[in-house]
């Protein structure tokens, strides 16, 4: 429903722009080609991969437009995504995705193994890991439109990270909290260089920017003198920062990581 209503503010407005330094790469997506891939990998995880709600996939996945996707999949088909470096959760969890860099403890996952090249604009493995299903050979094929069979509600599990779970109807409270403690609205363009292994990494850097139907501009292997430039092309008017001691003393940090709890602050 978060999404839905994030969705029905403008499908053409910027959902998400990609930015690798080490490549080069930027990617652009609509709120309407984001929807596109979070449906057809959700209908991936409800038909190929045959997972019900309560089912549980470990994402393996580093700073990159995909994991996004993956997270919003997850939630939209009912199943629970788990993030973070917990060699406990790939061992029991049904299915697991991974990057180039995970591969090796994504083979504790004695279900489903799906791989992602993060290659630019999407391209898939020139040779598929043993042992796991190329995301990019297998997701294209799959309907643009999603059902899920079993409509997830308020109490359906969604998220573990940090060592804790929560529920949908607990990550959407916790969102439009954020928003507004925050003052994110529709118009806000946040930078963002963390990923998304962590609750508060989640939080600032995709719940919290759906819950107002803002935009988010993710960067991988920052280069700090790109920064400036690229916040002006790209309207930047907030960013992800680390706010000491959990409140206020916003120290800003172009990576969005540190110590205390991240948080959205506003670009002077």
């Amino acid at each position: 429903g978060l999404w839905r209503a994030a969705l029905a503010q403008g499908p053409s407005r910027p959902f998400l722009t990609y930015y690798d330094d080490h490549t080069g790469e930027r990617v652009e997506l609509s709120y309407a080609t984001t929807d596109n891939w979070v449906a057809k990998t959700a209908n991936l995880i409800q038909d190929e991969l045959a997972l019900a709600p309560g089912d549980e996939v470990a994402l393996l996945l580093p700073t990159h437009w995909q994991t996004p996707i993956w997270l919003l999949a997850c939630w939209a088909a009912g199943v629970v995504a788990s993030v973070g470096e917990d060699p406990a959760a790939v061992e029991r969890a049904a299915a697991v995705v991974a990057g180039p860099d995970s591969l090796g403890d994504a083979l504790a996952c004695r279900g489903e193994r799906i791989a992602l090249a993060l290659r630019p604009l999407g391209a898939p493995f020139q040779q598929v890991p043993e042992g796991f299903t190329d995301y990019a050979a297998v997701a294209p094929s799959q309907p643009d439109a999603f059902t899920p069979y079993a409509p997830a509600g308020p109490d359906t599990p969604a998220l573990i990270a940090d060592g804790k779970s929560w529920t949908q109807g607990e990550l959407v409270a916790d969102a439009v909290d954020a928003a507004e403690r925050w003052k994110l609205t529709a118009g806000s363009r946040v930078l963002a260089g963390c990923g998304f292994a962590s609750r508060p990494e989640i939080r600032a850097a995709l719940t919290s920017e759906l819950a107002a139907g803002a935009s988010l501009v993710l960067c991988r292997n920052v280069d700090p003198a790109r920064l400036p430039g690229r916040m002006a092309a790209e309207k930047v008017n907030a960013r992800v920062a680390s706010l000491a001691g959990g409140g206020g003393g916003e120290r800003v940090n172009a990576s969005g990581t540190g110590e205390g709890s991240l948080g959205v602050v506003p670009v002077e």
